[in-house]
C-alpha cells in the first residue's frame, strides 16, 4: 500500500500545536497572558529565528514556521472569530449605558491619538497625509487581548481603572470596523477612482451589508431555535462557525472586511437567547486562531534587526507608550477621573495593540502604505505590547498608594457583564418548579437569571420578559459565562438527576461558598446532592409528603402555627438525616463556618473602607 500521507504538509500545524501546548500552561503559570508567549515563539521559530538555521541544518526545519504568509491566511481567521465574540459581548442597551466613558472618554482618545500620532508620523517620519492618519489609527489602538487578561489576573476588572480600560477598549474594538472600511476607501482612491465611481463601487457592499443586517435579524433566531431543538452539539457548532465564516465571506465578497461581517453577526446574535451558548462553542476557536495569529505575527519579527540596530526601534516604542500614556492620563482628568485610576489606566492602554497589527497588515496589502514605514510600524507596535503586564504592575502599586472606593462605586455600572451578575440567584431548569421559584423571587424583588436547555421554554420565558439562555448548564464554561462565580445562589430544578449532581458539582469546584440548592428526585438523591455541594437539597416524595400532612392537620382543625412550626421541625429532621454524617459532614461544615467569616471581615473592611473614603471626602 502507497503512504499517500506527506509529513511536510502537517508540520507547521503540528509545530503550532505542539507550541500552544507549552506557551499556554506555561505562561499561565507565571500569570502572564499567553499572548506573550506566542509573539515570542512566534520570533523564535520564525523565518528569522531558527529558520535561519532550516537550510543549513535539516534539523531545525522540524521546528520551524517558514511558510508566514500561508500561516497568516488561516490566523486572519483569529482576527475574525475576535471580533465576532467582541459583538456577542456587545448590545444596544449596554452601549446606553455605557455611553459617557465609551464615546465620551473612549471617543476622545481615539480622535486625539490618532491626530497626534499622524501629526508625528507626517511631520517627523515624512509619511504622506492618508497614511499617517491610517498608522496614527492603529497606533492609538491599545491590546485588549493583553489588557483584560492582566486585569483579571489582578482582580482589577471591578475597580474603576478596570471599568475605564474597559470602556476604551470597547470604543476602539467599534473603531475597528470603520478603520478597515476606511482602509478600503483608501485602496479604491489610489486605483484613480473618482468620488461619483467610489460611491458606485462600494453602493453594493452597502446594499450587502444593509441585507446582511436586516435578513439575520429575522432568520438567526430561528435557525438557531430550530438548530437547538435538535439537542446536538456537533449540529449547534456548525450552525456558528457557518454564520461567523458565512457572514465573514459574504462582506468579504461585497468588497468589506471578513472581520465586519463576523462583528455584525455577533450583534445581532448578543440579543437573543443562544448567546452564552454560543460564546462557549466558539471561544475555543477564537483561542486557537488568535493564537495562530500572534505566531504568525512574531514570525514576521525580524529578531536580527532588532539586535543590530535596537536603538531606534526601542526609542519608538518607547516614545509611543509615552505619548499615548499622557494623551489618555490628561483625557481621563478632563473627565473627573481620580487621577491614580486614570494614571494606571493611561499605562495598561499605552502600548500598541493587536489591532494596529491588523490594520497596518490590511493597509500594507492593499498598497495603502508603503510596505517599510508599514514593517517598522509593526516591530514597534510588537514590541510595546511586551510591555502592557509590567506597566500594569506599575499601576496597581501606584494605585494602592490612596482609597478610590468612592470612585469604584462612582462607576460601578460599567463594569463587564461578570460584574453586572453579582447580587443575582442563577436558576437552572426553568420548568414547571423553575418559573414557580422565579415568580417567587420576583415578587420579593430579587433578580434572577435562567437557564434551560429546552427550546420551547427559553422561547416562552424570553416573551413574558424572563432574562433566560438556553445552553448545556453542565458545562463549567457556560456556567461562568453566565454569572455563577458572581451569583447570589444557584438552584437546580432540572428532573435529569446525573445532569443535576453535575450541574452541582461543578458549581461547587467553581465556588464552595456558593449557597446550592438543588431539586431531588427521592431521599437517595437528596443524600447524592449533599455529599456534590448542595446546600439543600430538596426531595419531591418527601416535600409532597409534607404538604399533604399540612394540609390535612389544617383542614381537621389543628391551629395552623402549630401546623407550620410541627412541618418546619418535621423537615429539619429530614434534612439532618439526608445530609452525609459522620467525619464528612463536619468536615463540610467547619469549613463553610470558615468561609462564611471570612466573608465577614472582607465585607466589614470594605464597609470601614466606604466609610473613610465618605469622611475624607468632604475635606478632599
Amino acid at each position: 500500500m502507497t503512504n499517500s500521507v506527506h509529513l511536510e504538509s502537517y508540520r507547521e500545524a503540528l509545530v503550532f500545536l505542539a507550541t500552544a501546548g507549552v506557551v499556554v500552561p506555561l505562561f499561565h503559570r507565571l500569570r502572564i497572558s499567553p499572548v506573550l508567549g506566542f509573539l515570542l515563539a512566534g520570533a523564535a521559530l520564525g523565518p528569522f529565528g531558527l529558520g535561519r538555521f532550516a537550510r543549513e541544518n535539516s534539523w531545525a526545519s522540524m521546528f520551524t514556521i517558514t511558510d508566514v504568509e500561508g500561516v497568516s491566511s488561516l490566523a486572519e481567521f483569529g482576527l475574525v472569530f475576535l471580533l465576532f465574540m467582541i459583538g456577542l459581548e456587545l448590545s444596544w442597551e449596554r452601549l446606553v449605558r455605557l455611553r459617557r466613558l465609551v464615546f465620551g472618554l473612549g471617543l476622545a482618545q481615539v480622535a486625539v491619538s490618532t491626530t497626534v500620532l499622524a501629526a508625528i508620523g507626517h511631520f517627523w517620519f515624512n509619511v504622506e497625509p492618508a497614511p499617517s492618519i491610517l498608522m496614527g489609527g492603529a497606533l492609538a489602538m491599545s491590546s485588549t487581548a493583553v489588557v483584560m487578561p492582566v486585569l483579571a489576573e489582578g482582580r482589577r476588572l471591578a475597580k474603576t481603572s478596570g471599568r475605564v480600560a474597559f470602556s476604551i477598549l470597547l470604543l476602539q474594538d467599534l473603531m475597528v470596523a470603520p478603520a478597515l472600511f476606511f482602509v478600503s476607501v483608501l485602496a479604491n482612491a489610489k486605483q484613480g477612482f473618482s468620488a461619483f465611481e467610489a460611491a458606485s463601487a462600494f453602493l453594493p457592499a452597502f446594499l450587502a451589508l444593509a441585507g446582511l443586517i436586516v435578513f439575520g435579524r429575522l432568520l438567526l433566531r430561528p435557525l438557531f431555535r430550530l438548530v437547538a431543538s435538535a439537542q446536538l452539539t456537533e449540529l449547534f457548532m456548525a450552525a456558528c462557525l457557518l454564520v461567523v465564516i458565512g457572514e465573514a465571506l459574504i462582506t468579504a465578497a461585497a468588497g468589506l472586511s471578513m472581520g465586519l461581517g463576523a462583528f455584525i453577526a455577533g450583534l445581532l446574535l448578543a440579543e437573543t437567547e443562544f448567546r452564552r451558548e454560543i460564546e462557549v462553542t466558539i471561544e475555543p476557536f477564537k483561542g486557537l486562531l488568535l493564537g495562530l495569529f500572534f505566531v504568525s505575527v512574531g514570525a514576521g519579527l525580524d529578531i536580527g534587526a532588532v539586535v543590530a540596530d535596537p536603538g531606534p526601534v526601542v526609542l519608538n516604542a518607547v516614545g509611543l507608550t509615552i505619548v499615548k500614556a499622557a494623551l489618555i492620563f490628561g483625557l481621563a482628568l478632563l473627565f473627573r477621573i481620580e487621577w491614580r485610576v486614570a494614571l494606571e489606566a493611561a499605562l495598561l492602554l499605552a502600548p500598541g495593540g493587536e489591532f494596529a497589527l491588523a490594520l497596518l497588515t490590511s493597509a500594507m496589502g492593499a498598497g495603502v502604505l508603503p510596505g517599510h514605514f508599514g514593517s517598522d510600524a509593526m516591530v514597534v507596535v510588537t514590541l510595546s505590547i511586551f510591555f502592557i503586564p509590567f506597566l500594569g504592575w506599575v499601576g496597581v502599586k501606584i494605585a494602592q498608594g490612596g482609597a478610590v472606593v468612592a470612585e469604584d462605586e462612582q462607576h460601578a455600572h460599567l463594569a463587564p457583564e461578570a460584574q453586572i451578575a453579582e447580587g443575582r440567584v442563577l436558576i437552572v431548569g426553568f420548568g414547571r418548579i423553575g418559573s414557580l421559584v422565579g415568580d417567587m423571587l420576583t415578587r420579593h424583588n430579587v433578580p434572577f437569571v435562567a437557564v434551560d436547555d429546552l427550546v420551547s421554554l427559553v422561547a416562552k420565558g424570553r416573551e413574558e420578559g424572563v432574562e433566560i439562555y438556553w445552553g448545556n448548564a453542565t458545562r463549567r464554561e457556560f456556567l461562568l459565562r453566565c454569572g455563577v462565580a458572581q451569583a447570589r445562589a444557584l438552584v437546580v430544578t432540572v428532573e435529569n438527576a446525573p445532569a443535576a449532581e453535575e450541574i452541582v458539582r461543578v458549581a461547587h469546584e467553581i465556588r464552595n461558598d456558593l449557597i446550592i440548592v438543588a431539586r431531588a428526585r427521592d431521599a437517595r438523591h437528596a443524600t447524592a446532592l449533599y455529599r456534590l455541594g448542595a446546600s439543600d437539597a430538596i426531595p419531591e416524595t418527601i416535600e409532597a409528603s409534607l404538604q399533604l400532612a399540612e394540609t390535612v392537620l389544617v383542614d381537621i382543625g389543628v391551629p395552623m402555627g402549630y401546623v407550620i412550626a410541627s412541618i418546619h421541625e418535621k423537615r429539619d429532621e429530614f434534612r439532618k438525616i439526608l445530609q452525609p454524617s459522620g467525619e464528612e459532614a463536619r468536615e463540610r461544615q467547619v469549613q463553610r463556618r470558615k468561609e462564611l467569616k471570612r466573608e465577614r471581615v472582607r465585607r466589614k473592611i470594605s464597609g470601614r473602607a466606604a466609610e473613610q473614603a465618605e469622611e475624607e471626602a468632604p475635606n478632599a
